[in-house]
């Protein structure tokens, strides 16, 4: 009833469970994770279209998609409409999503009028909006939040002037940017946009497992929906979630072996894109997630974080797992 197909513009997903667009969280490897886990469309991290613009070899290298399944979308932020469409006619080609961050509430995002701090300037959302999809060669979606704040509810409005001004796609995170992640997700907001414009609208916020996943749908009506700190040392929550809407039944959890072995492929793949260096530091937060509520994960972690080479970081995995394995 709810899991279904969904159709972005031209572009035609085998399911609407997508995976949140993360910083630091969203690249090559993690992505491909989930989208063996049944992710319907995976997003890069959020990279900044001023960065491209410049051809900055930082940004464009966490843009590798290398070997990666399609569809992904790739997540672009900015505050210059000629800039953000200068970056856009860059990108085309290399994704068949575009999608513009109008919902980032980190301080050094906003402090330059970027993510979240558009929705306080409509006028601007609807020129960048025009701008991007007037040269993108594939459909342009939108993220944004609740508002700015309680005083700057604005979610119906702005999703008005985004759909007018081209996009094929809203997402929409049920909290303002004030509210960072704190408190519960506004769920009747996402229903109020859901009801006032004709393109697919994605919920977003508060989905955890299975459960809530189908009240999102439930309550809201919404087309698809948006996972993103639920998904962290969980990339399986998509297999879950599609197999509860699908027939209703509830698999069964990953066992101790299913994570050593997924912690494995996780590094080595990491390994492959970035080095042994930037591998065994970037890992340990994604270590910490999949092993936490385990026993003694917190003296684990201790030692993970020490760890400097490869060697090292399987030599600690393994005894760790042994216990519980």
């Amino acid at each position: 009833m709810y899991l279904k197909k969904l159709k972005i513009g031209n572009v035609e997903l085998d399911n609407n469970i997508i995976l949140a667009p993360m910083a630091g969280i969203t690249d090559l490897p993690f992505r491909k994770l989930c989208k063996e886990n049944g992710c319907g469309l995976v997003e890069t991290e959020m990279v900044s279209a001023k960065a491209i613009y410049y051809n900055d070899e930082k940004t464009l290298k966490m843009l590798n998609m290398y070997g990666e399944k399609r569809p992904v979308s790739i997540q672009i932020f900015g505050n210059a409409p000629e800039i953000m469409a200068e970056a856009v006619k860059k990108l085309n080609g290399r994704s068949e999503i575009i999608d513009i961050n109008m919902g980032c509430p980190a301080p050094k995002v906003v402090k330059n009028g970027e993510g979240s701090k558009l929705l306080l300037d409509l006028d601007l959302v609807e020129r960048i909006v025009r701008k991007v999809t007037e040269v993108s060669k594939v459909p342009v979606t939108v993220k944004i939040r609740k508002g700015w704040d309680n005083d700057n509810i604005v979610a119906v409005e702005a999703a008005k002037v985004i759909e007018k001004s081209g996009a094929s796609a809203i997402t929409i995170h049920g909290r303002t940017r004030s509210e960072f992640y704190s408190g519960k997700a506004d769920w009747n907001i996402i229903k109020q946009v859901k009801e006032n414009v004709n393109i697919p609208v994605i919920g977003n916020g508060d989905i955890i497992d299975e459960k809530t996943a189908e009240e999102m749908f439930k309550i809201t009506n919404v087309d698809g929906i948006m996972i993103g700190r639920a998904t962290l040392g969980n990339p399986w929550i998509f297999k879950h979630i599609i197999s509860y809407l699908h027939d209703g039944k509830i698999i069964e959890k990953e066992s101790n072996i299913e994570k050593l072995e997924t912690i494995k492929r996780h590094f080595n793949m990491l390994l492959e894109e970035k080095g042994e260096y930037t591998a065994v530091r970037e890992i340990r937060k994604h270590v910490a997630w999949y092993v936490k509520n385990m026993k003694e994960s917190s003296k684990f972690k201790c030692l993970i974080n020490k760890a400097e080479s490869k060697e090292e970081f399987f030599y600690i995995l393994e005894k760790f797992f042994n216990e519980y394995i």
